[in-house]
C-alpha cells in the first residue's frame, strides 16, 4: 500500500509564497515520476509540474518562472516552492506518483490566494 501526504498549503497573498511537501510511503518500487495537479473549483485538474526519475522537469505555462519542483530521492519526497502567487493559482494541490504499473494521487492541500 503506497500513501501520499502533502503539506503547506494554506492562505497567503497574492505575489507571496507557499512550499508544499509531498511525502510517499509504503512499497514503492520503481518511481517514474513524481509531480503536482491542482483542480480549482468548476474546472479539471490540471498538471502544475512534473519531475522524472533523471530529473528532468515539465511545467505548465501559466507557472513557469514562479513555481519550482524538486525532490528528494532518498526520502520519497517531491517538493513545489510556489513563487508570485496570483489568484488564479487557488484550487487543490494534490501529489501524484507514477510507478511502474500504478498510479498514486494524495488526498490534496488547499492553496488560496487572497488579499
Amino acid at each position: 500500500q503506497v500513501q501520499l501526504v502533502e503539506s503547506g498549503g494554506g492562505l497567503v497573498q497574492p505575489g507571496g509564497s507557499l512550499r508544499l511537501s509531498c511525502a510517499a510511503s509504503g512499497s514503492i518500487f520503481s518511481i517514474y515520476a513524481m509531480g503536482w495537479y491542482r483542480q480549482a473549483p468548476g474546472k479539471q485538474r490540471e498538471l502544475v509540474a512534473l519531475i522524472a526519475s533523471g530529473g528532468n522537469t515539465n511545467y505548465a505555462d501559466s507557472v513557469k518562472g514562479r513555481f519550482t519542483i524538486s525532490r528528494d530521492n532518498a526520502k520519497n519526497m517531491v517538493f513545489l516552492q510556489m513563487n508570485s502567487l496570483k489568484p488564479e493559482d487557488t484550487a487543490v494541490y494534490y501529489c501524484n506518483l507514477v510507478t511502474r504499473g500504478n498510479v498514486y494521487w494524495g488526498q490534496g492541500t488547499q492553496v488560496t490566494v487572497s488579499s
